[in-house]
């Protein structure tokens, strides 16, 4: 009975390990890879406090009408991507699929109006249940800036231009590129609306099942259709561009000539557009070859009538995100991210341990990673340490215990020399 039991657990353990594997779409981030993602989120941070950003943390979870609202009934992100579910109470939450919407909430449940300009980084997870590809997974994360309150060429010249010293900190300038595009202000989007409308209004029967439903309900939502028969009657369609007026071709021509006074070369890319009646003037896409379909490595732009529509005052506000899983294919892993010197603590008997803990303990507490290497082989914990990458081992024997020593050995010259213990 007992051999029985030992032979069902086996199958039963093995099974489950073969059915406890990640959900589509998600990926553990092991030791490596977590160093990564660390050392993007600390120099995106740090970078962005030298801009005057400040550290901004929402929810991983919303009442769902944050992301209805602000993404579009009609959009993808919330009829086919969203994670959304009842909780106990029987409300309706949605994990959150992009940044923005979230900091609006908070920026409006919080009545920060009064405090206007503000400036904000945000790290974090996203949700969205999209086919998993190569730099784009179901649970991913992104980096990102929102900048509230201004309402010039110059704001958004700066948000830009954050996104441009991120990417060369990183060591990705020569493998990206800057596209812009204006999109104009209301009056201008109104117009182009208009005309957008009449034009496709002709070709209803040949519109995507989506796009008809796009059509009556936000007609500039057609304009990010992916389907392929909609993209060849967008390609006759009327132009942004021809219905700018002269306010939005003055704000343009001031971004590009802030961009060049930085240095900073962009693209005009006139079919870069965002199908939300609530973006105005820059929208903008840093974008890399090195990334096959997933080609945007950054992007954002100005959404003036964001905070007004989620039920708050009227806001200009601009602003960026960044995907991290993208950003690490692209980053050169061991050259930005230098191994912490590590040094080992080698008890060569057992009455030296007590001391070598506290030793180990005293190096931790003043800011150097340390590791102690208790019982076997000498040599085996020698060559453990050199598998640890550490620089020195401090060996401790009863000669250094009854000498108040220790033994240091530079693992790089291979030398040795005997330090008081004081002294280290």
């Amino acid at each position: 009975m007992a051999r029985l039991a030992t032979s069902w657990r086996l199958r039963y353990d093995k099974g489950m390990s073969q059915k406890l594997q990640p959900v589509r779409g998600t990926q553990d981030l092991l030791p490596d890879q977590s160093a990564i993602f660390r050392y993007l989120d600390d120099t995106a941070r740090n970078l962005a406090s030298k801009f005057n950003y400040d550290e901004i943390d929402t929810p991983i979870f919303e009442f769902t009408d944050v992301f209805h609202r602000t993404l579009g009934e009609t959009s993808d992100a919330v009829t086919k991507e969203t994670y959304t579910f009842q909780d106990r109470g029987g409300e309706s939450l949605t994990l959150r699929p992009e940044g923005t919407a979230g900091i609006a909430r908070a920026f409006v449940s919080n009545g920060l109006a009064q405090n206007l300009p503000l400036k904000y980084y945000y790290s974090g997870p996203m949700f969205r249940y999209e086919r998993p590809q190569k730099g784009r997974q179901r649970q991913f994360h992104q980096i990102g800036v929102e900048c509230l309150g201004f309402d010039t060429p110059e704001s958004d010249v700066e948000c830009i231009s954050l996104g441009a010293a991120l990417l060369e900190k990183l060591g990705l300038a020569d493998k990206t590129q800057l596209e812009i595009n204006s999109l104009g202000d209301t009056e201008s989007r109104h117009k182009h609306r208009d005309l957008l409308v009449q034009y496709l209004s002709k070709f209803e029967a040949d519109l995507s099942a989506d796009s008809k439903v796009r059509l009556q309900k936000n007609p500039l939502r057609i304009l990010d259709s992916k389907d392929e028969g909609d993209r060849k009657i967008l390609a006759d369609a009327p132009s942004l561009t021809s219905c700018l007026n002269a306010e939005s071709k003055a704000f343009f021509d001031k971004v590009l000539n802030g961009l060049a006074v930085l240095g900073i070369k962009a693209n005009v890319n006139h079919k870069l557009v965002r199908g939300f009646d609530y973006y105005t003037h820059s929208v903008f896409e840093f974008t890399s070859s090195h990334l096959g379909a997933q080609s945007a490595v950054l992007a954002g732009g100005r959404y003036n009538g964001l905070i007004e529509l989620m039920g708050g005052p009227q806001t200009p506000g601009v602003g960026w995100a960044s995907g991290m899983e993208r950003l690490a294919l692209l980053i050169d892993a061991h050259a930005a991210i230098k191994a912490e010197p590590i040094i080992c603590v080698l008890p060569a008997e057992e009455r030296a341990e007590e001391f070598c803990m506290k030793l180990t303990y005293d190096l931790r507490c003043r800011g150097q990673k340390a590791e102690i290497l208790f019982g076997g082989n000498f040599g085996k914990r020698m060559k453990k340490a050199d598998k640890l990458g550490a620089t020195k081992v401090y060996i401790v024997g009863g000669s250094e215990l009854d000498n108040g020593t220790v033994t240091v050995k530079d693992l790089a010259s291979g030398t040795q020399s005997s330090v008081p213990a004081k002294d280290l």
